[in-house]
């Protein structure tokens, strides 16, 4: 189960880097033409760039690791994501959180099958 939460993640943050950069894009034509608030897009879409790779490191790393903390980590970059990444990123970091949540479920069902090491 945990595997598959990470493999949600992950495709989650492929589309959201891809989001990132249309975000990155349409801030940059609004700067182009003059548009105002067109650095406020821009800022949205880097953050969503370097938020996005963060998640999908984690994501990766929370489908071979044993431990609680990548599915954790995915989900709070996830929300920090939502929150900072623009509207296009948004959508597909809910995806993201269900995968992180599916993932942290995973996680602590093997360690009740080992023991709770």
């Amino acid at each position: 189960m945990k595997a598959a939460g990470g493999i949600i993640s992950s495709i989650a943050a492929l589309f959201g880097v891809i989001a990132a950069f249309v975000t990155l894009g349409i801030g940059g034509l609004g700067g182009a033409f003059g548009g105002e608030g067109a650095e406020t897009v821009i800022g949205l879409g880097w953050a969503g760039i370097f938020l996005t790779f963060a998640i999908l490191v984690f994501a990766i790393v929370s489908i071979f690791g044993k431990s609680k903390f990548p599915p954790i980590a995915v989900i709070v970059l996830s929300l920090i994501t939502v929150v900072a990444g623009g509207t296009l990123v948004a959508i597909f970091m809910i995806l993201s959180i269900i995968g992180g949540i599916v993932a942290l479920i995973g996680v602590s069902k093997e360690r009740k099958q080992i023991g709770g090491l």
